[in-house]
């Protein structure tokens, strides 16, 4: 079951709350329909009750508010908006990478496409989807977890008929099963063909919370629905014929030649229009809608309860009282397989491929150039770095692609849907470092390794293995590592993929000369014998042939590029622990 208890938004800039003292149940096996006209307060609603937003009252799901449930995925399924995610990605591969986050198996995602009627667009990158059929997508994402509960705003939205109608299907279906849908909607036709029960709110407050039954008696009204080219005389025919039988019968006049007749049936009107010669091209019973009802007068809670109107509920509460605790915005809840999420994010779009693509062709190209004139160091032509360029194309294309791991989650929030932040769990910061680091590496290798068979089929050129081969490979997998990391954490603080890339780009424009000018003095102390003096405090003891790698990092962060990284590494995931910590302390 699904509890709303004096659901208040906060008010801002002295306007009145959207959302105000807002209480009703959508009970298990049930379809219930929030109704309200455009700016009523309904998408308000529901993020309110899914922490979205803060204010005051009490949601409950099955008894428990959301941020007690363990795994929210699982209890509650959500469809706010249009699918989320990057639009080059596939709708499978958004799924399976939804499937990490929610913590269900991969093959969840086929079997969801195939019952939202998306088998066939399974590949089709989300961007380029007809009309609709992301709608189809966000829902499907919805259901990923096998919710109990659905909380869908205006799900039909873009839909046709056709589709429509397998929607209502299929909400019912969920219902039949024990399952609980809340949904919202601007068209009490479209309730009424769908919902059990109905919720009608108005300016934020509760106007009805009636049956189906009462809400068909009391707010649709049945009428014929006529088109004939002579509109007018036929109205005056019917309304004629009505006064003289002393029927109470209302005719509108609709656009062009259609006719609303409320109070008659579809015989008289024939029988009407036969008699007088009309031609009649449409003869049609149909529902129509008598207009929002009134609500309750809160001071007598009687009033309107014969008409399926408002149950006595509390009076509005104060905001911030003991009886109306408040709905904050809690911390969000990362995936529950952080590294399996963020392969399938990488991997998922054609980005990763583009920019690894690109830096093998510069790299190639410039190693040949480098090797051409013959001045410049070996490690340089493998690296592909001529002292013109600030770093070298690995170190940037490692950078922009820790930039985009953190910055497509801002941009493309598929995580937390409507929030437009990402979760800032530890595990996955810590499967974000990992799978970025793991990339710089293969791009580290691969550039070398595609320069040195270049240079041989170019030149004919045997690449002999340098003497100090352990410090250079430690160097280059430093830079390119600790390049990813800076654009990674650099788009995590400030929530965009070009702070990432300034971040990169600014560590030997700006800290390397910072970095040089505070060791241009004569150092007065040494730091040889420091691997023998860290293996004498360690236990258990490591091998002497540690001492080698040892020496190699320690060189490496005596250099001033490599303290440099280690310096803006280092003020990095300070500022972003500390954004952190006091994201968690306002929630």
């Amino acid at each position: 079951m699904l509890q709303v208890i004096g659901l208040t938004s906060a008010r801002h800039r002295g306007l009145p709350a959207a959302v105000d003292d807002l209480t009703f149940e959508a009970r298990p096996g049930r379809v219930t329909a929030l109704l309200g006209a455009p700016g009523s307060g309904k998408t308000t609603a529901l993020r309110l009750m899914l922490e979205l937003d803060s204010g005051w009252g009490v949601t409950c799901f099955r008894g428990r508010p959301l941020h007690r449930i363990p795994h929210p995925a699982r209890e509650v399924g959500v469809l706010l908006g249009d699918a989320p995610g990057h639009p080059a990605r596939t709708a499978r591969g958004q799924l399976r990478m939804l499937c990490a986050a929610a913590g269900v198996p991969a093959s969840r995602a086929d079997e969801l496409l195939e019952a939202v009627g998306l088998a066939g667009l399974r590949d089709q990158r989300i961007g380029t989807l007809p009309l609709g059929m992301d709608r189809l997508l966000a829902l499907a994402s919805a259901l990923l977890g096998d919710p109990h509960t659905l909380i869908l705003d205006d799900p039909a939205e873009g839909l046709s008929p056709r589709e429509e109608c397998w929607l209502r299907g299929l909400l019912q279906a969920h219902a039949a099963q024990g399952g609980t849908v809340l949904y919202t909607t601007t068209d009490p036709k479209e309730a009424a063909r769908t919902a059990d029960h109905v919720v009608t709110i108005d300016g934020g407050r509760l106007v009805a919370d009636q049956s189906i039954r009462d809400f068909s008696r009391t707010r649709l009204r049945p009428r014929v629905a006529v088109r004939t080219p002579h509109a007018a005389r036929l109205a005056a025919v019917v309304s004629r014929e009505a006064r003289a039988a002393r029927r109470s019968v209302e005719v509108v006049t609709e656009a062009g030649s259609l006719l609303s007749v409320y109070g008659s049936t579809c015989a008289e009107i024939g029988d009407a229009a036969f008699r007088h010669g009309l031609p009649v091209h449409r003869l049609a019973d149909e529902v129509g809608d008598a207009g929002p009802a009134e609500p309750a007068d809160a001071a007598d809670p009687a009033v309107g309860q014969g008409e399926g109107q408002a149950e006595p509920r509390p009076q509005a509460r104060a905001a911030g009282s003991e009886l109306s605790p408040p709905t904050r915005r809690r911390p969000l809840r990362g995936p529950l397989h952080p590294l399996r999420y963020e392969l399938r994010r990488l991997l998922g779009v054609r980005t990763t491929a583009l920019i690894v693509g690109a830096v093998l062709v510069a790299s190639v190209g410039l190693s040949v150039l480098l090797a051409r004139s013959g001045h410049a160091q070996l490690p340089k032509v493998l690296a592909a770095w001529p002292s013109l360029l600030p770093l070298p194309p690995a170190a940037v294309g490692a950078g922009l692609l820790g930039a985009f791991s953190f910055g497509d989650e801002f941009r493309y929030p598929a995580l937390a849907a409507g929030r437009g932040s990402v979760p800032r769990r530890l595990g996955l910061l810590l499967a974000k470092l990992v799978v970025s680091a793991g990339v710089a590496l293969v791009l580290a290798l691969a550039v070398v390794l595609a320069s040195a068979e270049a240079l041989h089929l170019v030149y004919g050129n045997e690449i002999k293995v340098p003497s100090n081969s352990v410090y250079l490979g430690v160097s280059w997998a430093g830079l390119t590592v600790g390049c990813a990391w800076a654009g990674l954490l650099a788009a995590g603080v400030f929530g965009a993929t070009t702070a990432g890339i300034a971040a990169v780009l600014a560590v030997p424009v700006l800290v390397v000369p910072i970095v040089q000018g505070l060791l241009a003095g004569q150092a007065s102390r040494s730091a040889v014998g420091l691997p023998g003096r860290l293996r004498g405090l360690v236990w258990p003891r490591w091998p002497q042939e540690t001492d080698r790698w040892v020496a190699a990092v320690v060189r490496v962060v005596a250099h001033p590029v490599g303290a440099a990284l280690s310096l803006s590494l280092s003020v990095l995931i300070c500022a972003y622990l500390f954004t952190s910590l006091r994201g968690r302390v306002r929630w």
